[in-house]
């Protein structure tokens, strides 16, 4: 009997994985993604220039055989500068992730759990929430200073609350079940109440969350480096070599068309297998599988 309970467990997901494949969405989006991040991971190995190297007497190039993407105004590869503007957007996206998760399922578990802080903390979730994102983000890193470790925070406080949200709407469903009840009476200690018998039940919606807030904070970074509040100018983003290209929009338009397919290839490829693991992993959909 011990030893049929991991085949089990691993039976249950293999064949979640094989429903998570047969759908076509899922398997273009892990494709693209993973062709994205392959080549930000490599870029010190793929890209043929350093992403800042200046070269003013090819400035505006259009793309070519020795200019893959171009150059942009300053006569810098905009072929090795989208690469590596890659790595610090999957960067972003995953610290968010982290950080929103972190932050959202002890609010959430705090909340559905314990009677006496669902109030309070609901409010301050509904009250985040009222905010559009990108505003509240805005505020807080001009609050704490444009940085890479500033954006990350203020993405991780803005995404929060989302998981914060779902994290307790599941977790006052799962206290009253019987088997919570049960470990009660046998004097489980409420941390592990907490962690084993509803925190493991809430792993899916989680998951699925989870992409999302990637697919949001990349967008999301993309924008404060479009209005300058993001990491350092220095640094390569998408978001400010697409704020660097409006000016020359109409003699140079790869200058943005590159690093804003970038953007919608990342986003999209997320939301399709965001939205894949949701049919999956959701027994309610499943079923229409």
């Amino acid at each position: 009997m011990a030893a049929s309970a991991p085949t089990a467990g691993n039976s249950e997901r293999v064949r979640l994985l094989g429903l998570l494949l047969k759908r076509r969405t899922v398997v273009v989006g892990l494709v693209v993604l993973g062709l994205i991040a392959a080549l930000a991971i490599l870029a010190p190995l793929i890209a043929p220039y350093a992403p800042n190297k200046l070269s003013v007497v090819n400035r505006l190039k259009p793309p070519g055989g020795t200019w893959l993407f171009g150059t942009d105004e300053f006569g810098r590869d905009v072929f090795s500068r989208t690469i590596y503007a890659g790595r610090l957007s999957l960067l972003v996206g995953g610290a968010v992730v982290v950080m929103a998760a972190v932050l959202g399922v002890t609010l959430g578990l705090c909340a559905g759990f314990f009677r006496r802080l669902d109030t309070p903390i609901a409010r301050i979730i509904d009250a985040m929430m009222a905010f559009p994102d990108i505003l509240l983000a805005i505020a807080l890193v001009a609050a704490l200073g444009p940085s890479l470790v500033t954006v990350i925070v203020a993405l991780g406080i803005v995404y929060a609350p989302r998981l914060a949200r779902i994290v307790r709407a599941s977790t006052l469903v799962i206290r009253e079940l019987p088997y919570v009840e049960a470990a009660r009476a046998l004097g489980v200690s409420t941390p592990r109440i907490m962690t084993r018998h509803v925190l493991r039940n809430l792993v899916s919606p989680i998951l699925v969350q989870g992409t999302f807030i990637f697919a949001y904070a990349m967008l999301a970074e993309a924008g404060l480096s479009f209005l300058g509040l993001g990491v350092s100018p220095e640094v390569p983003t998408w978001g400010t070599m697409i704020a660097a290209g409006r000016q020359y929009i109409g003699q140079a338009d790869w200058m943005t068309l590159f690093p804003g397919v970038a953007i919608v290839l990342s986003v999209l490829s997320l939301q399709m297998v965001g939205d894949g693991l949701r049919d999956v992993l959701d027994p309610r959909l499943r079923k229409d599988l």
